[in-house]
This record gives C-alpha cells, sequence and structure tokens, in this order.
C-alpha cells in the first residue's frame, strides 16, 4: 500500500493548474481569445526557427543514438524479453501518440493546403493537389514519433536500468538531478509535463469530440449542438475511466488491439470500394514527393513571401508533438520493457509514421478525389460550416454509408480513450510516489484523472475556434522544448557512464 501512496505536491499542483487555468476561460472567453490570439502571432514569430531546428535536431539525435554502440542497450536486465508482444506495443503505442487527432485531421487536412499551398504555389491547381497530399505525410510522420521518442528513452533509461522508484518526466534529467530526485529542480521539470499534458490533452479532445458529436448527429438525425458536443465528452471520459479502471493490459492493451482491427478493416474497405488507382498512385506519389522535398521541408522558413503557411501549420504541429510528447514518452516508456533502444527507436520512426501514413494516403486521399471529381466540395463545407461537416460529407459517399459513419464514430470514439486513458494512467502515475517497474498506480488516481483532463477541452470548445487550440498547444510546448535539449545531454552522459 505504501508503493502507491500519492504524491500530494504533485496531485496538488496539477489539479490547480487545472483549475485555474480553466475558470478565467470560461469567466472572459472573448478577452481569453483575443490574449491567447496574441501570444501565439508572438511566440510563431519569434521562436519559430526554434522549433524547426529542434525537428531536424530531434531525428538526427535518434539516428544517430540508433546506430551507435548504445543502440543494443536494453531498458531492463540483459535476459529479460518485451513485457508485451510487438503487435500490442505497436497498437497502443500508436494509439497513445495519434488519438482522435488523426482521424479529424486526416481527411480534411489536404482542403487547407489546396486552397493555400506552400512554395508559392497557385490555389486550386495539379501542384496545389500535390503537395496537399504530401505536407500530411510530412507533419504527421518522423519529426512527430521523434519528439516522442526523445522522453521515451530519456524516462525509461534511468527507471529501468538506474531503478528509479517512481516514473516522472524529471526521470529524463536523472543525470544531472543525481540524489536530489524529488527536489525543487525535479519539481518543476514535472510542473512543466502537467502544464504541457493538460494542454495536449485538452486540445486533441477539443478537436476529436465535435467530430464524433457530427456523426452522432447525423446517424440519429438529430441537432449538432455545444450540448451535444458535451454529451460525447462525458461519454468518452465514461469510457477511459473504465478502461484505466481494468488497467493497463485489461483496458488500455485491449482497446488498442481493437481498434487497430477497425482501423485497417475500414481503411481496406474504402480502398477496395472507392477509387482504388487513384488512391494507390496519388499515395506513392505523395511519398515520393515527401522523400524528395523533406530537406527543404524541414528547413522552409518562408522568409520572402511571409505566407503564414510554415507559422499556421508546421509550427503548430510541432508544438502539438512537443507538448504532447512527455505524456507519449512516459506511456511509451512503460510499455517498453526489456526493448533495446534500437528497437524502440525503429519501431516508433518507422512503424508509427506509417500508422499515419496509411490513414492520409486513403481517407485523404479519396476526400481529395471528391474534390476533383467534384462530387463533394470539402474545401468549400469546411469554409462556409465545419471540417466534422465535410468528414460527414466524405464518408457517406461511400456504400453503406450508415455502416461506415458509425464504424468510423465507433473507432474515433475508441481512439480518444486509447489515448486519453493513457493520459489518466501517466498523470497518475506522476503523481504516485513509488511505483516500482511492472507496477501500475492505484485505480482510484488513475480514474480521478480520466474526469479531470475533461474540463479544460470542454472550455476550449467554449471558447470556440482552431486558433485557440493552436495558442494553447504553442504556450505550453516552449519551455519543454527547453527541457527537451537537457533531457538528450543527460541520456547521453547517463549512457556514458554506464556503458563500458
Amino acid at each position: 500500500m505504501e508503493q502507491k501512496k500519492i504524491d500530494r505536491p504533485a496531485f496538488i499542483t496539477s489539479v490547480a493548474i487545472i483549475v485555474l487555468v480553466c475558470i478565467p476561460l470560461a469567466a472572459s472567453p472573448d478577452t481569453s481569445g483575443a490574449i491567447l490570439q496574441s501570444l501565439y502571432d508572438y511566440i510563431a514569430n519569434e521562436f519559430g526557427v526554434i522549433y524547426l531546428i529542434a525537428s531536424v535536431g530531434a531525428n538526427g539525435f535518434l539516428i544517430w543514438l540508433a546506430f551507435s554502440r548504445f543502440g543494443h542497450v536494453k531498458l531492463g536486465t540483459d535476459d529479460e524479453g518485451p513485457e508485451f508482444d510487438t503487435l500490442s506495443w505497436v497498437a497502443m503505442l500508436f494509439c497513445a501518440g495519434i488519438g482522435g487527432g488523426l482521424i479529424y485531421w486526416c481527411g480534411t487536412e489536404w482542403a487547407f493546403y489546396y486552397q493555400s499551398p506552400p512554395f508559392g504555389a497557385e490555389p486550386y491547381s495539379a501542384e496545389a493537389a500535390e503537395w496537399a497530399s504530401t505536407y500530411g505525410l510530412f507533419h504527421w510522420g518522423f519529426t512527430a514519433w521523434a519528439f516522442y521518442c526523445l522522453p521515451t528513452l530519456a524516462v525509461g533509461y534511468p527507471y529501468y536500468v538506474r531503478k528509479l522508484t517512481h516514473m516522472r518526466f524529471s526521470n529524463s534529467c536523472n543525470y544531472f538531478l543525481s540524489a536530489n530526485e524529488v527536489g525543487p529542480t525535479a519539481r518543476f521539470i514535472d510542473f512543466l509535463f502537467i502544464m504541457a499534458m493538460v494542454g495536449g490533452a485538452a486540445t486533441s479532445l477539443g478537436f476529436s469530440t465535435p467530430m464524433i458529436a457530427a456523426c452522432v448527429s447525423w446517424l440519429f438525425d438529430i441537432e449538432h449542438t455545444f450540448a451535444l458536443e458535451v454529451e460525447m465528452m462525458f461519454l468518452c471520459m465514461f469510457l477511459f475511466a473504465g478502461s484505466v479502471w481494468l488497467g493497463l493490459r485489461k483496458g488500455i492493451r485491449t482497446l488498442s488491439d481493437i481498434n487497430l482491427v477497425i482501423g485497417l478493416c475500414l481503411l481496406l474497405f474504402i480502398l477496395v470500394v472507392g477509387p482504388t488507382a487513384f488512391l494507390l498512385k496519388t499515395s506513392l506519389n505523395g511519398v515520393g514527393v515527401l522523400l524528395q522535398n523533406i530537406v527543404r521541408m524541414n528547413f522552409w522558413t518562408d522568409p520572402f513571401t511571409d505566407s503564414g503557411f510554415v507559422e499556421n501549420w508546421t509550427i503548430f504541429y510541432w508544438a502539438w508533438w512537443i507538448a504532447f510528447a512527455p505524456y507519449v514518452g512516459m506511456f511509451v516508456a512503460r510499455i517498453s520493457r526489456g526493448r533495446t533502444i534500437r528497437q524502440i527507436i525503429v519501431g516508433m520512426l518507422v512503424l508509427g509514421s506509417l500508422g499515419c501514413w496509411v490513414f492520409y494516403m486513403i481517407i485523404g486521399n479519396y476526400s481529395l478525389f471528391l474534390e476533383l471529381e467534384g462530387i463533394v466540395k470539402s474545401t468549400e463545407i469546411i469554409n462556409n460550416e465545419s471540417q466534422s461537416a465535410a468528414i460527414i460529407a466524405t464518408l457517406t459517399q461511400l456504400p453503406l454509408p450508415a455502416v461506415v459513419v458509425g464504424v468510423f464514430c465507433l473507432m474515433a470514439i475508441i481512439f480518444v480513450a486509447t489515448t486519453y486513458d493513457s493520459a489518466s494512467y501517466t498523470l497518475a502515475s506522476s503523481a504516485t510516489l513509488n511505483i516500482p517497474a511492472g507496477d501500475d498506480p492505484s485505480r482510484g488516481h488513475r480514474v480521478f484523472w480520466a474526469f479531470a483532463l475533461g474540463l479544460l477541452p470542454i472550455t476550449l470548445m467554449f471558447i470556440g475556434g482552431l486558433k485557440v487550440m493552436q495558442v494553447v498547444l504553442l504556450v505550453v510546448s516552449l519551455p519543454i522544448l527547453i527541457v527537451g535539449i537537457v533531457m538528450c545531454v543527460s541520456l547521453v552522459r547517463s549512457l556514458q557512464e554506464d556503458v563500458k
């Protein structure tokens, strides 16, 4: 029982952050929205280039680490195998890392690039369509998983190899903290983690819930209102509260495995009954364009046209991944016991990226096909209504539309659940004093965070707008970006000291 005692300072701090952020936002939504917009513009313009440098640095560092003499180092003892089989491990890391956000963006992101393409391309042109089918792969590819992988290794190594008694984000700087693992510096690092996690989790739920509400509205022919979105939010909260109650193996792993099967079946269905040749040709072309231009896309700062593309999209995505990285990293570290550093890096960067790409290649390119053929004008629907309405309009063009929308809705709900039961699990771990390797925080503690995490997304949906959510991500990600540098140095120093 002592092993699962709640860390009161961490617990109280976490609750206070949620309450203190939600109250002023809800009390003055207009003022809050204006302040957040000003913050976004300032950070994106003044510090945006740092995010681009960080993305290149993260990828380069992990490639070096994977092929260095440290690549064979195992998170655990030399004689133990992986705690979870590879299929379940991939399913859990994928569901934790992308959540409902992937389902929301894969079918509509191309529309923004088609209307306002990068590199000075003509809007609505063939070149714009080519970039539209490619940039989603870039934003949801290697860099996203590189940002996730860094804290996975930096947290997991000292926990499993140096035998720390707790799993917190401050573990990632263990080399510099030395014996002062719960001192003021460690507490401050964990405070930044909580800020980033609450903001990142809230934003993803804010994207996903209106889409789920739109599916329910279409299926049952009821009005899509803010009240319906809140009801869907509570439905998701109850679902992932039940999942975290069941625990890591019976709850989170089971839901992740189920959703992996549902997702693959839906994608295969669309590929077979949809414009198969177009989907295959566009997907292959998109990968080719990405690989041919990946250096240019990573380093593009748009200094001459000042179109705002980089600030509005690339920096927004890098901020999202950085804000989510501590939580995803801690969760993936928890399920990666017995795997080597090289296995984790290759698994996350390659398999994680491929998992995201296949959704963009099939659902995104199918939606683009409907636009080009004049069947469903997603660009007009997004401009006049919402992204959720465009998603529904796309799905209903498939055979058995009610079944397709129902399956899509179920998949979205489970994706949200698997992401946020993982988040609840991670927050509970972070606010528990002692968790031996392989053990879990208490059930009641996990369930509490399942409900607490729903407060901020409801507030953000009340304020409304994509821009508000972009601002939250950018603000909470900046300090994590700075900690990331210390984290990398700490990991290498620890490896150099331990590996002879």
